[in-house]
């Protein structure tokens, strides 16, 4: 193995002699320069992993050496070593991108830090976040064995997650393969949770938070005396509000995060309905026959979220000036972001947005997108890129100028779908991939939950033989006609609407403006 070699710069470099002699006891390789301009001509000659580079050197500065060697080579790391502790030193160097920033007098063990922390930052991070996962593993697989309430199983999923980006960072295969079977049987054993307990949820008192009771207990609460920007954007799992809430952190402080259930089935027409109309589905189409559809109707099936709204406002004798925006194209965003400042004056406007949605569909039907989104970490990646790019970010910045609280939430996840389950239904049967409602389904009894009285779980009756059935896990429907076709077409495609941690369990996020 080759040794690392250090581009000392430093034009007092003979009083460094017992440090160099140190570093090469360590193994390491040390070339010395005693101006910026030799440096640069070592550097365009030699390799070097990293530089020492004093900043008060006679003829060209260490600043103005920093300059030059970054517009050479951008990626080789540079540790500042000055002895001056003026801020905007600090501030020039900081921001030419440093590895290091060091003050002198520096001792010999002070550059060994600086070393590791520039070099084998990633080897030792890797080792010890390896590690501590190893001990982690054991106490999630009796966790796993253990849990039996929704709050534990919040818990659990977002551990899970926590290791998930952990090890994603380290690209340590092994452990991450280790991760993923805990993940598989984590949504095994929710599924039977759910299974158990879901129909307790709507009578005994004791469930969870979800779709239909999201408005009235966790939204409400906080729109006393405040201007709220509610954000709901659709489809939006926990790990991805994890990979763009650093972006938002520049304009906003969380105050809260949480999570709450969504509702089967896990799909927008039933979940983000009933968090407008603060009813589930059985109940919006028994009040409100004119805004509901079901799945065989023809027509929008979120048409009426604003409508909803009103009518819950109105039975929560919330007496509040409020909107109401759906963005579905940058157009629309583009629009709101431009004209936003007319929001100022309501206590509660409401933005759905429908990006990350539209994003797992064309991962499904678009070759370019499933080369993008091929798992969860590039899924994120491309979630985080449109955030940041997004008329949504703009919409939120203008929001935080006229200082208005900003709740961020969602309608449901989705799950990387894995596995087929082949499922038999009349030409009437819903075209969900996740869940599918419908007279004389056959299916297997292992792979779904099944609810012969929709009744039961407040999901209408669409006709007197009609039952649901979700998806478990990492299943999708499939049907037995073309059945090898279909199956290659919708393998490794985001798909929601069925039962596992990443659908059911979703974030609600309150923010206050910096």
């Amino acid at each position: 193995m080759n040794k690392i070699t250090i581009l000392w710069v430093d034009d007092e470099i003979d009083l460094l002699k017992p440090h160099i002699l140190f570093l090469e006891k360590k193994g390491y390789k040390v070339v010395t320069s005693q101006s910026g301009q030799d440096a640069l001509e070592e550097i365009r000659s030699t390799f070097f992993d990293i530089v020492f580079l004093d900043e008060n050197m006679p003829g060209i500065s260490g600043l103005e050496t920093l300059n030059e060697l970054k517009k050479y080579d951008a990626s080789i790391p540079v540790v500042m070593i000055t002895k001056s502790e003026e801020e905007y030193i600090m501030d020039e160097a900081i921001g030419s991108k440093i590895a290091d920033y060091l003050i002198k007098p520096v001792n010999p063990n002070q550059i060994l830090l600086s070393l590791k922390k520039s070099l084998d930052n990633s080897r030792l991070v890797s080792e010890k976040t390896t590690a501590n996962y190893q001990q982690e593993f054991r106490k999630i697989a009796m966790d796993l064995s253990m849990v039996n309430s929704c709050e534990e199983w919040t818990e659990l999923y977002k551990k899970l997650i926590y290791w998930e980006l952990q090890l994603e960072e380290i690209e340590d295969s092994g452990m991450f393969e280790i991760l993923e079977s805990q993940k598989v049987e984590a949504n095994a054993q929710f599924s039977k949770f759910v299974d158990k307990n879901y129909q307790d949820w709507f009578s005994d008192g004791n469930g969870p938070i979800m779709s239909h009771t999201l408005f009235r207990n966790k939204v409400q609460p906080e729109l006393e005396g405040n201007k709220t920007l509610l954000v709901v954007i659709d489809n939006l799992r926990y790990d991805q509000w994890l990979a763009f809430e650093e972006t938002l952190a520049v304009h906003y402080k969380k105050k809260l995060e949480s999570s709450y259930y969504s509702i089967l089935p896990t799909a927008t027409q039933y979940a983000r309905n009933a968090i407008f109309s603060g009813l589930m589905p059985a109940d919006m189409e028994k009040r409100h026959p004119d805004w509901w559809k079901n799945d065989t109707d023809e027509g929008g099936k979120n048409l009426y979220e604003a409508e909803f709204l009103g009518a819950q406002l109105k039975r929560l004798g919330l007496d509040i000036k409020w909107d109401y925006h759906k963005i579905s194209n940058l157009r629309q965003g583009k629009q709101l972001a431009q004209n936003f400042k007319s929001q100022k004056n309501n206590d509660l406007t409401v933005v759905v947005y429908n990006f990350v949605d539209m994003l797992s569909h064309s991962k499904t039907e678009m070759e370019v997108i499933k080369e993008l989104a091929a798992n969860d970490k590039a899924y994120r990646s491309l979630t985080l890129s449109w955030f940041k790019n997004s008329p949504l970010l703009d919409i939120i910045q203008s929001a935080q100028s006229l200082g208005m609280k900003l709740i961020l939430t969602t309608d449901h996840g989705t799950i990387n779908v894995k596995q087929p389950s082949k499922v038999i239904g009349d030409r009437d049967t819903s075209l969900n991939l996740r869940y599918k409602t419908g007279r004389s389904l056959t299916y297997n009894d292992k792979e779904v939950l099944a609810t012969k009285n929709p009744q039961s779980i407040h999901l209408p009756n669409i006709n007197l033989s009609s039952c649901f059935i979700f998806a478990k896990n990492d299943m999708f429907f499939a049907y037995p006609n073309n059945y090898n076709h279909y199956v290659s077409y919708y393998r490794n495609t985001y798909q929601h609407g069925g039962l596992s941690l990443e659908e059911m369990i979703v974030p609600f996020v309150v923010l206050e403006p910096k």
